[in-house]
């Protein structure tokens, strides 16, 4: 399969702003000598703009590897990297626990506290802007908690703000996780297979509100999934992963369902990245 790349060519009049995510021959290696593993090879795309960035791949092709990179969970062995202008491999740990302040994480299984309320589980995801522990619902300060029931709200859960988060379903889990993340006021959201382990009508649910929250707050959106009908109804661009390279990076007005299940039927076809660089596009729709 060779590689594919028509967001290079940004449009007339396009707003040449910094990216928010800039990467250019990313690698990362795990191990040395002859048992070394490269999981990302050579990684180069931009990603600037409020959208929803879909990234695409069979287990084991490097998106989670990727996302641990983007929020200075990992260090590249080479290459550079560059996310909300913070360069990942020259920063030190403080430098990074900064960047993951600027940075949400919406995880496929929720990782709420079952025996909590679900208010108190949204306002948990401001804990990084507090000092000191907190012990129940009431130690978090009145402003925490007023805009945590503002995020329900916006994801449609408010009226199930003091029931025990374990009560809920899986849906319904993954947009307290949603409102959680949005908390930190993040510039960036990562979400990691976010809709894996749902149903169809929940899934959608799921991807409208990240639609939602990257259009209304002009955030930028960089999900990994495994299902392609879902990634052409909801996300701007398609990048698409193969044991650890780029071999697709389009936006899905470009593309159709055949191309993109490509990455997945070609099992056997060697990978080809993409050129070193690809210049920054708009994330216009």
């Amino acid at each position: 399969m060779t590689a594919l790349d028509t967001r290079s060519e940004a449009p007339a009049g396009a707003d040449h702003a910094q990216p928010v995510i800039r990467l250019t021959g990313l690698t990362k290696r795990f191990g040395s000598g002859p048992d070394a593993r490269t999981a990302l090879g050579q990684v180069s795309f931009d990603v600037t703009g409020a959208e929803v960035v879909a990234l695409l791949g069979l287990s084991g092709s490097g998106k989670s590897t990727l996302l641990a990179q983007l929020n200075g969970l990992q260090r590249p062995t080479s290459g550079t990297s560059t996310v909300l202008g913070t360069d990942l491999a020259g920063t030190g740990d403080a430098g990074l626990r900064e960047l993951r302040r600027r940075i949400g994480f919406v995880f496929q299984q929720f990782h709420l506290v079952g025996r909590l309320t679900v208010l108190e589980n949204v306002c948990t995801g401001a804990l990084g802007s507090l000092r000191g522990p907190r012990l129940g619902l009431f130690t978090y300060p009145r402003a925490i908690r007023e805009r945590a029931l503002d995020g329900l709200a916006r994801v449609g859960l408010a009226e199930h703000a003091f029931q025990r988060a374990d009560t809920l379903s899986g849906g319904q889990q993954q947009r307290v996780a949603v409102a959680r993340s949005l908390m930190q006021r993040p510039e960036l959201l990562l979400a990691d297979e976010p809709v894996a382990s749902l149903d169809p009508e929940s899934s959608a649910q799921i991807m409208r509100l990240l639609r939602d929250v990257a259009d209304q707050g002009r955030l930028t959106v960089l999900c990994s999934l495994h299902q392609v009908d879902v990634a052409l109804s909801w996300a701007d661009p398609v990048i698409g992963l193969r044991e650890g390279r780029v071999v697709m990076d389009l936006t899905t007005r470009d593309i159709d369902r055949a191309e993109v299940m490509r990455l997945y039927t070609e099992v056997g076809a060697d990978p080809a990245p993409l050129p070193a660089a690809v210049a920054p596009h708009t994330g216009e729709r």
